[in-house]
């Protein structure tokens, strides 16, 4: 049985980062690919999966070198737990991970402690990264404050938790400001 998974959900490109399309002259859908790119190449030598609904997305992804779960979940949170429910005969952990980090390094060399490990977003509402055990019934709730929702979660399940809020995988690209010194 194998450490970890990194689970990565994207949408496809020329759909994503809906805030950053009002931008005028910014190619959103080549920067969402290219954040998606440095998140799965960061997380090596994890094995990685990406989560996705769309066909481009799950090419993009085995070009990649990566496994791809194919979702047709109704929202980001059924698709996350479609595919960790399916981990847990292979792996001890998984880490499921945004694809649209600004600074990706370290991922691969990150080994989480045995409870819920959560890294916050900047704002430490949201979750950025969070790893947990297979084979637990953890109900994923990504979106606003998140990251009180998966703390409470934890507290259910009696796993311990770490809240991790000063990491540089706190930054994610949402909005226009967030592409300020993007690598």
């Amino acid at each position: 049985m194998d450490q970890i998974a990194v689970v990565v959900p994207l949408k496809r490109f020329d759909l994503a980062k809906n805030r950053l399309r009002r931008s005028e002259g910014l190619d959103v859908t080549a920067l969402a690919h290219q954040l998606a790119t440095s998140v799965i190449q960061h997380s090596a030598p994890h094995h990685v999966i990406v989560v996705s609904e769309s066909r481009e997305v799950s090419e993009f992804a085995r070009a990649l070198g990566t496994e791809v779960f194919e979702s047709h979940a109704r929202d980001l949170n059924e698709a996350v737990q479609g595919a960790c429910a399916t981990l847990g005969d292979r792996f001890k952990q998984v880490m499921v991970v945004h694809g649209d980090l600004r600074y990706p390094s370290g991922l691969g060399s990150f080994f989480p402690d045995a409870g819920i490990t959560i890294v916050t977003d900047h704002h430490q509402r949201g979750t950025n990264v969070l790893a947990l055990p297979t084979g637990v019934d953890f109900k994923f709730s990504y979106g606003p404050d998140s990251r009180r929702r998966h703390e409470s979660e934890a507290d259910r399940l009696g796993l311990e938790c770490r809240v991790i809020t000063n990491s540089p995988w706190s930054f994610d690209v949402d909005e226009p400001h967030d592409l300020k010194d993007l690598p």
